[in-house]
């Protein structure tokens, strides 16, 4: 799990930072301000949960695995759900999904999954 998670982390880091250039250039001039925010917020939280696991992997070998474990699968599940559905939420004219108004309660899932994860890697903390 600890190669899995840094290799995770380290592919997802740079992915925001392609999403991120590609919202600073490609998406700037079609994308009102908000829209623009959105995306912007779905890059910065896949880049601080990226590092994260990152994070996790470095400490793999000195913390309670099962309880990493479960904060890098919280991790991943809430970079798809939150930044994922932020994506495409900032997107949807682009996409033509405005139709799509189960994105909207998936944003808070993720938001939840990555709280999750925080409180399983100070359990893994704590269980030390």
């Amino acid at each position: 799990m600890q190669k899995m998670f840094l290799a995770t982390g380290a592919s997802l880091a740079a992915l925001a930072v392609i999403l991120g250039a590609f919202g600073a250039h490609a998406l700037k001039a079609r994308l009102d301000t908000t829209q623009l925010q959105v995306f912007e917020t779905a890059v910065r939280y896949q880049m601080y949960h990226a590092l994260a696991l990152i994070l996790l992997g470095i400490l793999f070998d000195k913390l309670n695995q099962q309880y990493l474990n479960i904060s890098g699968y919280a991790f991943i599940a809430g970079i798809l759900l939150f930044s994922g559905s932020l994506y495409l939420l900032s997107m949807k004219e682009i996409l033509g999904t405005q139709d799509w108004r189960f994105l909207g309660p998936i944003t808070p899932l993720g938001g939840l999954s990555f709280i999750f994860g925080w409180v399983m890697l100070f359990v893994a903390i704590i269980k030390k």
